[in-house]
């Protein structure tokens, strides 16, 4: 009698899995097609009457495509910005040529090397300025090319994706 009682449970349990296996198949297929779409920023639709289980096997299938065939994992971080060399030796050369106008005008006052500290001063300041600035610069230069390379390695997949998607008959906005 229990035997009997563990088998229609059993059974019960197997055939509500069976109906309600579509239905879980879908809500699978949606997930991994928003997933995809949403981190590639694109829009898949079908053009003829590809049900949504076959068009994730698709969406799946070009996404791993894509990766194969360009080498690139979408999903890895971004590449960064590489450190630019700093940039030395402002201060000196700032230094030295304001030590020699300030020697020059110094000289013409009547006291050189009064004018020649005054004008080091001066010019070891504005050379270290001068030297933050061009650091300044050359990192924004390096981030600039990091976030241009980025998006170039973005489109190169979209490329690769939409082409293998509209080989298998969709549209890739």
């Amino acid at each position: 009698m229990k035997n009997r009682s563990v088998f229609w449970v059993g059974a019960c349990a197997l055939v509500a899995l069976i109906l309600a296996g579509p239905a879980w198949a879908d809500a699978a297929s949606d997930s991994v097609n928003d997933r995809i779409q949403k981190e590639l920023g694109v829009f898949v639709y079908p053009k003829g009457d590809q049900d949504s289980a076959k068009q994730a096997n698709d969406t799946l299938a070009c996404y791993d495509s894509a990766k194969t065939r360009t080498d690139i994992d979408p999903e890895a971080p971004p590449v960064e910005a590489q450190a630019a060399k700093k940039p030395r030796g402002g201060g000196l050369r700032g230094a030295a040529r304001g030590a020699a106008g300030g020697a020059a005008i110094g000289a013409i006052v009547g006291d050189a090397g009064d004018g020649a500290a005054v004008g080091a001063a001066a010019g070891a300041m504005r050379g270290r300025r001068a030297q933050k600035k061009e650091a300044s610069q050359a990192n924004q230069a390096a981030e600039q090319a990091a976030a241009t390379e980025n998006t170039e390695i973005q489109e190169t997949f979209k490329r690769a994706f939409g082409a293998c998607m509209d080989a298998r008959n969709y549209s890739v906005q």
